[in-house]
């Protein structure tokens, strides 16, 4: 791995520092989270195995699930929302490519409830801010919302086939990302391989709006405020930002200060805003360059630190809820933790 520092013409407030490298997985890293005190983080891997590790030192806290090499891949991790009325304390949701979504608890390894969507393939998950909903989405682009408490499908949101007046919007292929707005529980963001980004409204159960062009190939949608940020598996344009009510492109945000033709460009499989609430920073990662950023979103997108010299392609990221630190993971079955440092 190397770290380029951009002191110069990037962010003058804030580097990159390598904290530490965890190369204790058998496999390729899909997904990884940390979890809501950011002592932990949560990895999900090709081999299906499902592993903790403290994130200050890097050791193995808790080895949930092991890999195997006849095991389809662990897709997405979520931990459920700490809030006043929640009782049990760190517990996560882990998907697969076999449809399955289990409830971990994470301090004394049980599993806690599995359900199946037999014949599907779960490739993104998310919950609502107090917790007491989940909702998934994969190969059969569809949306399910679940009950928290009860583990039941309380609604399937799905567009119409065809092309006629009467066909509802939706995905017309696989869905790799989705989120529920923190501040209007009823409505969800997904896209996927259809070049979409759809808006689904819980209460009348269908989509309402869509967002053309980002080409989402893994968790790489997100959105603060009015903002919404999309990451596309594509050599350029990957990196945009959208405004939410009216579905117009706001941005680009640009890989490189000088693309060169000679160079590979990285098409991007993660993209996050930082998780302070004010999306102060956004990071993202692909394959191809097979490298990551740290932007300074408050400061006019000023590059932070690109982590890059990678072996293979960076598959996920994800911000500490602090955002004092970054984790990337991806194809060399690595998990790196940078602190985000203030300069000054």
């Amino acid at each position: 791995m190397q770290l380029d520092d951009y002191s110069d013409n990037g962010s003058k407030k804030y580097k990159l520092v390598p904290r530490i490298t965890i190369s204790e997985n058998t496999s390729e890293v899909f997904c990884v989270k940390f979890s809501p005190d950011g002592k932990f983080i949560a990895a999900g891997c090709g081999d299906g195995a499902i592993r903790v590790f403290n994130s200050q030192n890097g050791a193995l806290a808790y080895n949930l699930q092991g890999g195997s090499n006849v095991a389809l891949p662990t897709t997405a991790i979520r931990f459920r929302p700490v809030t006043v009325t929640t009782r049990t304390k760190n517990v996560f949701i882990a998907s697969n490519a076999a449809g399955a979504v289990q409830h971990w608890h994470m301090t004394s390894g049980k599993c806690l409830h599995s359900l199946e969507d037999e014949g599907n393939q779960v490739y993104a998950m998310d919950y609502n801010s107090e917790g007491s909903k989940f909702v998934t989405a994969g190969k059969d682009t569809a949306i399910r919302v679940y009950d928290e408490a009860t583990k039941s499908l309380l609604l399937t949101m799905k567009g119409g086939s065809g092309y006629s007046i009467k066909s509802a919007p939706g995905h017309s292929n696989r869905i790799f990302s989705c989120k529920v707005l923190a501040d209007e529980e009823n409505l969800i963001l997904s896209g996927g391989w259809d070049n979409t980004v759809q808006l689904w409204d819980i209460r009348i159960g269908y989509a309402v709006r869509s967002i053309f062009g980002p080409h989402i190939c893994g968790d790489s949608l997100d959105i603060v405020g009015k903002e919404v940020l999309t990451g596309s598996w594509r050599p350029d344009k990957q990196l945009e930002l959208w405004d939410f009510e009216s579905g117009n492109k706001v941005a680009d945000i640009p890989w490189s200060a000088s693309p060169s033709a000679s160079s590979p460009s990285c098409m991007l499989y993660a993209a996050q805003f930082s998780k302070e609430g004010q999306a102060q920073f956004i990071a993202a990662g692909g394959s191809g360059a097979n490298e990551a950023k740290v932007f300074d979103h408050s400061r006019g997108n000023a590059v932070v630190g690109t982590v890059t010299g990678l072996a293979r392609g960076v598959f996920a990221l994800d911000f500490a809820p602090d955002c004092a630190k970054i984790a990337i993971a991806g194809g060399d079955a690595s998990i790196r933790i940078l602190d985000i440092v203030n300069r000054e």
